[in-house]
């Protein structure tokens, strides 16, 4: 997925996943912290995830709005933007590509209305046998999970750091670890070969501040190197 890493600095790179949370009223706030954090080299993508808060519903309106500020700033810094759920969002607001669940698109649909040269990345849960389904249908990496308890989240799975080193030894195909990753319990997952560790409250709930966590995970993964 070298559409993804900026370079081969690093064997490892932040696969950023923004709040569930961002509204139009807070936007601005968060612009402003993806902004100081961006143009580290240790990111290589930007999921755009919201999701339903309280009684406040996410529409396709208040997708694009945030979009429309958060993708710019993200591909200035030479990071991929990634849709969650929605292939068309994606293609309309010019995102790099689309990320999708086994309950969502199917991936044939997904890459009809994306094209050949988007991202598209699937699901897989802690399944060995769907992440090689989604790699013989084309996906350009397989996320599995969740591999910590998350607040982001209720994963429908547990995932081990066993999955992703048989992942690495199998296929050239770059996977994604997720869930509840933070800087302290990462160094299992960066001994297996993962590419890329998704990161969402462990970057934006960090007791110290956006920033700080970012620099706490760049420790640990120059210590991989």
């Amino acid at each position: 997925m070298p559409a993804l890493k900026k370079n081969q600095i690093f064997q490892t790179y932040l696969y950023l996943i923004t709040p569930p949370n961002i509204r139009e009223e807070n936007l601005s706030e968060f612009a402003e912290a993806l902004e100081e954090i961006v143009d580290n080299e240790i990111i290589s993508c930007l999921q755009i995830r919201l999701k339903d808060s309280g009684e406040i519903a996410v529409t396709n309106d208040i997708i694009r709005t945030v979009s429309k500020t958060l993708v710019p700033i993200a591909q200035s810094n030479n990071v991929a933007v990634i849709m969650n759920d929605s292939p068309e969002l994606a293609s309309e607001l010019g995102c790099d590509g689309v990320h999708i669940g086994q309950e969502d698109i199917s991936y044939s649909k997904a890459r009809s209305i994306m094209g050949d040269q988007a991202i598209i990345g699937v699901t897989c849960h802690n399944s060995k046998h769907l992440a090689i389904n989604a790699s013989e249908l084309g996906a350009d990496y397989v996320a599995f999970g969740a591999f910590f308890p998350t607040e982001t989240k209720s994963p429908k799975t547990s995932a081990y750091p066993e999955l992703l080193k048989w992942w690495s030894e199998i296929t050239q195909i770059p996977c994604v670890a997720i869930g509840g990753i933070t800087p302290q319990n990462c160094p299992p997952l960066l001994q297996t070969g993962v590419e890329f560790l998704a990161v969402s409250s462990g970057i934006w709930n960090h007791p110290a501040g956006h920033a700080e966590a970012v620099s706490d995970f760049e420790k640990q993964l120059m210590k991989k190197n």
